[in-house]
């Protein structure tokens, strides 16, 4: 047994669960592992982060603790040790929206509707205090990981149009954005959201990864959910749940469509970078084979009007991701660890 099973197990003897039976939960896409714990018929979640990624912690615990105020689905903290890097926390149970549309296809709409629902009432509320601002250059810096990591993987040489792209989607953001900051979750998609049925109105969406939140443009976590590199959203629900959701907050649809657009390209350029790396840092092959889904993402918003000079440079800095060139990325599988 080493030093960490002995500090989780000392850890959940305090809590009360030393007994209890320990199952592996399915982890993300960090560093941090997930336990269902079982105890006289109870149940609960252990979090295990690294212990140097205690700040990411006491964020998540910061970030539950105000959602759970407002009435949204955080998981309850039962016991909490984030100087280790230990969570405890309420079982929200299995019920992925992901899997459950999965199972069931006619689901898809209402359960995506119920996304909406939260993110318009979420929007109601400022931002918590402190809540770092995902702004013009930090969007327009994330999307350097793109050419950090896909190009590298791929063997494709950096071009001096790669360099532009940054500054491109900085510049785009300040001419199109026009709306106060919201919270945005980020990591806001149907492998992380739980449907609650016995629970009622927004508190039905259960939540489960929001340390990484940002104050960001209100669009930011729709298009998240929306055009989720993960699963295929069909269009009549992404179209129909995007102009929802304008039209309930009283924007106009053309200015939001553009910048929704441009939301989607950022992401979807980055996630080539993050995908690429999980992959050849962490060993996480899997992730490469999401990445052409993310690349008809970028197609389809770099093909906005507003968004044509970000397109002729894309076009010149990132060769598409064909079947060779991400076989190359995994030929490079857990070679280039992290620094």
């Amino acid at each position: 047994m080493n030093g960490r099973d002995n500090t989780i197990r000392a850890f959940l003897a305090a809590a009360g669960w030393g007994a209890a039976g320990r199952a592996p939960l399915a982890g993300d896409a960090s560093a941090r592992r997930y336990e269902r714990l079982s105890l006289a018929g109870q149940r609960a979640v252990l979090m295990d982060s690294p212990p140097e990624a205690a700040d990411d912690v006491r964020r998540f615990t910061d970030m539950a603790e105000w959602l759970a105020a407002r009435g949204y689905s955080a998981p309850r903290i039962l016991s909490d040790r984030a100087a280790e890097g230990l969570l405890l926390l309420e079982d929200l149970g299995d019920d992925l929206l992901a899997r459950l549309i999965a199972a069931d296809p006619t689901r898809e709409a209402p359960l995506y509707a119920a996304v909406t629902d939260f993110l318009l009432d979420l929007h109601r509320h400022a931002p918590p205090a402190g809540l770092a601002p995902l702004d013009d250059p930090a969007l327009g810096a994330m999307t350097g990981l793109a050419a950090e990591q896909y190009l590298p993987g791929i063997r494709a040489p950096a071009s001096g149009a790669a360099g532009d792209l940054p500054a491109l989607i900085q510049e785009a953001y300040t001419r199109l954005d026009h709306e106060k900051p919201v919270t945005a979750l980020r990591d806001f998609h149907a492998e992380n959201l739980i449907w609650l049925p016995a629970r009622s109105g927004v508190a039905r969406l259960g939540l489960l990864d929001f340390q990484d939140a940002v104050a960001a443009h209100p669009a930011y976590d729709l298009v998240s959910a929306l055009q989720d590199a993960r699963r295929d959203v069909s269009p009549a629900v992404e179209r129909a749940e995007r102009g929802r959701y304008a039209q309930q907050k009283g924007l106009e649809q053309g200015r939001f469509e553009a910048i929704y657009a441009l939301l989607g390209l950022q992401r979807s350029v980055r996630i080539l970078g993050v995908f690429a790396r999980l992959c050849m840092a962490m060993g996480k092959a899997h992730y490469v084979d999401l990445i052409p889904r993310t690349w008809r993402y970028i197609e389809r918003n770099a093909a906005h009007p507003e968004l044509a000079g970000i397109a002729r440079v894309l076009g010149a800095a990132f060769p598409a991701p064909t079947a060779e060139r991400l076989e190359r990325i995994k030929r490079q599988c857990a070679q280039h660890p992290m620094r």
